[in-house]
């Protein structure tokens, strides 16, 4: 079993000079009197002013903080915007952005999103008077029969959360915006700034869960927003100064740092999660595989219209039953059985159990989150070992079944 050398060619071009703007947008050594390349820490809460009211562009670092200008300048590059804003996770994100609402407000939310934030706005913004409507963005009809005289915001996922479902962000923006002065917003968290650019497909936001494959280490919480909008941007930046969802100066030179590999590394989940996906789909101990980088995925024709490639997400149904789902997450070695997802290594869930706990049965049933369905988030690992891990669980889970490796004692090395 190998990856080729290339990705699937069929997918859009990669989006050009997209590696050279994560590496040095914001980054100029000339702002800094030392020259660093590398942009430093800056860790002082305050900033010395030669008057009063007279800064050198910083004053507090809730208002504003060297090195979190340089992640954000970075990140509205790579996502072909004219600002970005960091806060304190993705969720704070989602908060800070609703607050651009008053109660009384509808929002529009994909019936099949992140956990978090169905909870957000079902169980949250609910107590500020906003009422939420989870609904089938993915089908035009749907989304354009639900929008009300108080509707103000859209929010959708693609791919969502699990379910890896497609909603074409053109086809939706033009849908929302008829209806006059809407937000429409792009949670762009399992694709990156490098597979997908929802502002040049008529988002007025794109926001991310940066802890994920932004940073994609495993090792930061963040959130990010990037939009077009001066209006937007004006009210936004205001919002982050005054309610404070800001992350450390620390976080932020870490997801910097990780901005720089974010080309290789969704390259190289695009490829093994491809290989992981064939094998998955012929494997007679699995019901169902949900890759958007599949032929056999419904929306693949749309992921090629929109899209540069898949990242590493996808879902796969189990045969069986609820102890065969536990039986093979209990069984894996490499994998680790642990919430989250776009880390350098790979990680598997039980959404059903994990991530949509929060989530009503009823609703869950309804979006296909079974007791047999598994979130896999595919690494960097060597796909050789990623591939043995899930077959030997899968053996864990269904002993009885025999595949044809296994009947000629062939290695899946071969």
């Amino acid at each position: 079993m190998s990856v080729g050398d290339h990705l699937p060619s069929e997918f859009l071009p990669f989006f050009e000079h997209f590696a050279t703007q994560a590496l040095h947008a914001g980054q100029d050594p000339e702002q800094w009197k030392s020259m660093a390349v590398v942009p430093p820490i800056s860790l002082s809460t305050t900033f010395k002013q030669s008057a009063p009211g007279q800064h050198a562009g910083f004053e507090y670092s809730r208002s504003g903080n060297p090195t979190r200008n340089c992640l954000e300048k970075a990140v509205a590059a790579i996502d072909g915007a004219k600002y970005s804003l960091a806060f304190a996770s993705g969720l704070a994100t989602t908060m800070t952005i609703v607050h651009l609402l008053k109660a009384g407000d509808n929002i529009i939310c994909m019936n099949d999103v992140y956990g978090g934030t169905n909870r957000y706005f079902s169980r949250v913004a609910s107590e500020m008077g906003l009422e939420t409507s989870f609904i089938d963005c993915s089908s035009m009809k749907c989304l354009d029969a639900a929008i009300k005289s108080n509707t103000k915001l859209v929010w959708i996922e693609t791919p969502t959360n699990p379910m890896m479902s497609v909603t074409d962000i053109k086809a939706c923006a033009e849908t929302v915006h008829k209806h006059g002065d809407i937000i429409l917003v792009v949670d762009n968290t399992f694709m990156s700034a490098y597979f997908q650019r929802p502002l040049a497909l008529g988002a007025d936001i794109c926001m991310y869960s940066a802890t994920k494959y932004m940073n994609g280490h495993s090792d930061v919480v963040m959130g990010l927003a990037s939009l077009n909008r001066d209006d937007l941007y004006e009210r936004l930046k205001f919002l982050q100064n005054a309610i404070g969802a800001v992350p450390s100066p620390f976080d932020c030179y870490l997801c910097n740092r990780g901005l720089k590999t974010l080309a290789l590394r969704m390259n190289q989940h695009f490829k093994n999660a491809l290989v992981v996906a064939q094998f998955l789909e012929k494997d007679p101990r699995v019901e169902k595989v949900i890759f958007p980088g599949l032929p056999s995925h419904p929306q693949y024709d749309l992921m090629k219209q929109q899209c540069t490639g898949s990242s590493g997400m996808m879902a796969f149904l189990i045969k069986g039953g609820l102890e065969n789902a536990k039986t093979f997450l209990k069984n894996l070695k490499l994998f680790a059985l642990a919430e989250s997802l776009g880390g350098y290594e790979s990680l598997a869930e039980h959404p059903a159990i994990m991530t949509h706990a929060s989530v009503l049965k009823e609703d869950r049933d309804a979006l296909g989150i079974s007791d047999t369905l598994i979130r896999l988030s595919i690494g960097l690992e060597d796909v050789v070992d990623i591939i043995e891990d899930l077959h030997q669980a899968l053996k864990a889970a269904h002993p009885d079944v025999l595949i044809p490796a296994e009947r000629n004692n062939k290695s899946l090395r071969n």
